[in-house]
């Protein structure tokens, strides 16, 4: 069968195309703007991409199109896809008829957490021998691909709440079908999606109504947006994992603020200590979630936590980029404000009273439609300087929304010019933390570039 992939350069749907090509189909697909990581797995695996979308690559006649919801109506190739009358599908539907049917699937959901716990639970099932499939929305430093076919019977998802296609509009999570569900966290978010929060608990419940009776829900008990899903219905035995909820199921004790060092307990009973590289309080929740859901699979918690010890965590998250002029460089996907929020307290607790300076690109939907923006200037706030890349078609004032912040707050136009502006105002010592949900231009590449050239910066103010 000859599968094309329209939108193949995301990581779901690129993930999609590595587990295709190694099941044995013939896969091409299309994308516009390709960049690393997707750019460089799909190259690997030897797999054809167009640039663009026009309508003249379904001359390759494939079998079925498998269409990434980045798609739309009007775009020439969905147009002349339809014209045409050829089979297609979203992508969450291709996955669960051609490999999840028969899969014991391990969905993790959640607003913020999804990909870090994915990556998590996919390694303590390795480390196992299990040798589970994956599909990670990241790059996961365990592994060298973001997804794979795998053994039977495990399969980890990252399962997200946003919508499946342009002619699906349920969340992508509705079609696996999971037997472990995880429930990470609720906020509001996507909202290009859902008009409020209570949308996208009306999704989280319809993920719910799919899990059966003899599977498991493993969730946040200290998320009161997930208690108000739950009380919506719930059909399946559930446990729950926290740090400050007495009485939860799973729990931790903490060393030091860092977090990189705690113990994983159970009932109350300790089973086991993580001693890790990756920082912050919400990586321990992860950590919890991850091995009560590998207790699921029949992973001994003993032996989950000893895996999590050697996790090296996911690509653009809290990831160290370089040290250049005595300034360390770290990438994450951070985008929402709690997201960023929690990040920086994690880079507090390990840094210190160092400089920290924060680089954000407000590049999601959500941010672009100002929908955070009066969360913005709070979200910053435990960085002593702020840089903001200002983007033309922003649509709302960012300057007004981190008034707030006063003098801590800087702006650029280009990334060109934040790169020069941040690298003038370095001094030795700082941490740059630098946040997109995109590529960001290659910025922290070029911030890394001119410091290396650059003699050390007078102590001025940034």
């Amino acid at each position: 069968m000859h599968v094309h992939i329209l939108g193949i350069g995301g990581t779901f749907m690129g993930g999609i195309a590595a587990i295709a090509r190694e099941a044995g189909f013939r896969v091409t697909g299309s994308d516009r703007n390709l960049y690393p990581p997707m750019s460089t797995q799909l190259a690997a695996l030897g797999i054809e991409v167009i640039d663009g979308y026009e309508a003249a690559q379904l001359d390759l006649n494939p079998d079925v199109v498998v269409v990434g919801n980045a798609l739309s109506r009007g775009m020439p190739v969905v147009e002349a896809m339809l014209d045409r009358g050829l089979a297609y599908a979203s992508g969450p539907e291709w996955l669960a008829e051609h490999v999840l049917r028969s899969r014991h699937v391990i969905a993790v959901a959640g607003t913020h957490g999804k990909t870090t716990t994915t990556g998590m639970l996919s390694w303590i099932l390795e480390s196992a021998g299990l040798a589970p499939g994956f599909l990670i929305g990241g790059v996961p430093e365990n592994f060298t691909t973001t997804a794979r076919l795998g053994s039977a019977p495990y399969f980890v998802i990252e399962a997200d709440e946003y919508d499946t296609a342009f002619f699906d509009k349920r969340a992508k999570f509705v079609h696996y079908r999971p037997r472990t569900a995880v429930l990470n966290n609720l906020e509001f978010d996507h909202a290009d999606i859902y008009p409020d929060l209570a949308a996208i608990e009306r999704q989280f419940n319809q993920l719910l109504r799919t899990v059966p009776h003899a599977g498991r829900l493993i969730v946040n008990g200290e998320d009161p947006a997930l208690a108000d899903v739950l009380a919506d219905g719930c059909w399946t035995p559930r446990e729950t994992f926290a740090i400050d909820a007495p009485g939860s199921d799973w729990t931790a004790r903490v060393d030091r603020g860092a977090c990189d060092r705690f113990e994983v307990l159970r009932g109350g009973a300790a089973v086991g200590r993580v001693e890790w590289p990756l920082i912050g309080r919400h990586n321990v929740l992860n950590a919890l979630a991850a091995v009560a859901a590998a207790e699921h699979a029949g992973v001994a918690p003993a032996r989950a936590v000893e895996a999590l010890c050697t996790f090296r965590g996911i690509r653009r998250r809290m990831q160290l980029r370089g040290t250049a002029g005595g300034v360390t460089v770290y990438d994450d996907f951070a985008h929402h404000p709690t997201a960023i929020a929690t990040t920086l307290a994690g880079l507090r607790a390990r840094v210190g009273g160092a400089r920290i300076v924060a680089v954000l690109e407000p590049r999601s939907n959500t941010m672009k439609l100002g929908t955070h923006r009066d969360a913005l200037a709070a979200a910053v706030a435990a960085a002593d300087s702020a840089w903001f890349l200002m983007p033309p078609n922003l649509g709302w004032d960012l300057r007004d929304a981190v008034a707030s912040l006063g003098d801590r707050a800087h702006f650029a136009a280009t990334v060109d010019e934040l790169a020069d502006r941040l690298v003038r105002g370095a001094r030795p010592g700082d941490h740059w933390l630098i946040m997109s949900n995109g590529g960001f231009g290659g910025l922290h590449e070029r911030v890394l570039r001119l410091l290396d050239s650059t003699p050390a910066a007078p102590r001025t103010r940034g």
